[in-house]
């Protein structure tokens, strides 16, 4: 792979329809800063706010919702990635100035946006939204109109992912009167890509890390290639891809223990002797301890302060460490990147002496954290709020495809006008170019709302719907 490929300009539309985005006169602002601003000023992003990170419908102002925790994985995508820049890929690849700023600044939108897929309730309404093709009996007769067991339209559904949902989102929705999503430039589009397979062929057990997810639905299939083809890489990960996937295991395995403290689930105490325990001679918990020891040094230990700011200052200090390593990671790798020769984890890999201490922290979090009596309930009830809501809106969208027509003389007509107008506006379009199987593309247009829906939002309008 090339960097005047792997950062091309184009946009998304132009690629795929020839039409140019037009920007206004005097914006002095790079293509790559527009893909960013428009990611910040977009409704998708600005959802983020009411959808769970750890702790569904929580009312502690303090704890992580999912926007924050997207904001703080683009801070330190575009800090790591620029050090990366600096350190390994400048000292291997000639590169004009504009490209330097393009790569981190393409880190920085990719952090914003590798959450903008994911359903209410976290990664509880992915599965509640794949279960329902499995549990409820609507949505299991429609998987059997979809296709045969094990092909992708319907595995696409049975296997639905928050990563190829973003990939949909920001590639082939409707938003902003535009009918491709935010209209990235080829080179986001291409690094916002976390995995490379259709549904079908996914394999939690592959060697290749890139392959263990679904990438993509059927219906972006075309575009996926397309922008892949147009950035040089065709069956590979964009090299930026890693840094942000790093990024994100960076920021949550701390900040998760740390609000998991806020919420009194854990104690510092109790979090320093396992981590210690499992990961006894890690260079990053080492870094870590010892530059929050120095931070907090002139703070007495018996003091609430203490209590309260030392595992923020030690999420400080670890971040710091983790970054660095995963930087000296990237460094060992790059060749085999660039060659599309690479397919492992930075952050796990056995050459960054961040991974035993990354794998420390998510083995606590499993321990303790997310088996919470609470967010047990709330992820359990999360479910019967989605699947209630996917047979609702199912009767709406099967009423319609009967019709043809919106009206309000059946149930179903009125519960297919309570849809948004945007999801409606793109699913009709493509019934009207008979190019998509219409079960299909009727099926999508439940899934697209539901999974739009912040947590509270899904929460109230089932409670309307379903009278409490």
């Amino acid at each position: 792979m090339s960097w005047n490929a792997l950062l091309d300009e184009m946009r998304v539309r132009e690629l795929l329809a020839g039409k140019k985005s037009s920007p206004v006169s005097g914006d002095s602002r790079t293509q790559f800063e527009r893909d960013r601003d428009r990611s910040i000023f977009s409704s998708p992003f600005r959802r983020l706010m009411g959808k769970t990170q750890v702790f569904p419908l929580d009312p502690n102002d303090h704890v992580r919702t999912r926007l924050v925790h997207s904001l703080e994985v683009s801070t330190v995508s575009e800090g790591l990635t620029s050090q990366a820049v600096r350190d390994v890929i400048c000292k291997i690849d000639a590169l004009e100035d504009g490209q330097v700023r393009a790569i981190s600044k393409i880190a920085e939108t990719c952090g914003l946006l590798h959450d903008i897929g994911n359903p209410p309730f976290g990664h509880a309404g992915e599965l509640a939204i794949a279960s329902w093709f499995t549990e409820r009996q609507t949505g299991y007769d429609l998987i059997k109109k979809l296709g045969t067991e094990g092909s992708q339209t319907v595995e696409d559904f049975c296997l639905f992912e928050g990563n190829a949902q973003t990939f949909r989102i920001l590639t082939n929705t409707r938003l902003l009167a535009d009918d491709h999503g935010l209209n990235l430039t080829c080179a986001a589009a291409s690094a916002i890509r976390k995995y490379l397979t259709p549904s079908h062929k996914a394999d939690l057990k592959s060697r290749m890390h890139e392959n263990k997810k679904p990438g993509f639905f059927s219906s972006e299939e075309r575009i996926f290639q397309q922008i892949s083809a147009r950035t040089s890489t065709e069956g590979r990960r964009h090299p930026i891809t890693y840094l942000v996937e790093a990024a994100d295991d960076i920021v949550y395995c701390v900040v998760d223990i740390e609000d998991g403290i806020k919420k009194q689930l854990l104690r510092w105490p109790q979090v320093l002797e396992y981590l210690t325990k499992e990961c006894d001679g890690s260079p990053v918990l080492k870094q870590a301890i010892e530059g929050t020891d120095k931070q907090m040094s002139g703070v007495p230990k018996e003091s609430d302060l203490w209590t309260s700011e030392y595992p923020q200052a030690f999420r400080v200090n670890a971040i710091s460490a983790m970054v660095r390593a995963v930087v000296d990671a990237f460094m060992l790798r790059y060749e085999a990147i660039m060659d599309g020769e690479y397919h492992e984890e930075l952050i796990y890999d056995e050459g960054c002496t961040a991974a035993s201490f990354v794998r420390a922290c998510k083995n606590l979090l499993r321990g303790t954290v997310f088996q919470y009596q609470d967010i047990l309930r709330l992820e359990v009830r999360g479910r019967e709020v989605i699947h209630d809501l996917m047979d609702r809106f199912w009767e709406g969208v099967s009423d319609y495809l009967k019709e043809g027509k919106t009206h309000t003389r059946t149930y179903g007509g009125k519960l297919y006008l309570l849809i948004s107008e945007n999801y409606r506006h793109l699913f009709q379009k493509r019934l009207l170019s008979g190019e998509e199987n219409e079960t299909y593309c009727a099926v999508q247009l439940v899934t697209d709302y539901v999974s739009g829906m912040t947590d509270a939002y899904a929460c109230r309008l089932h409670t309307d719907l379903m009278n409490g």
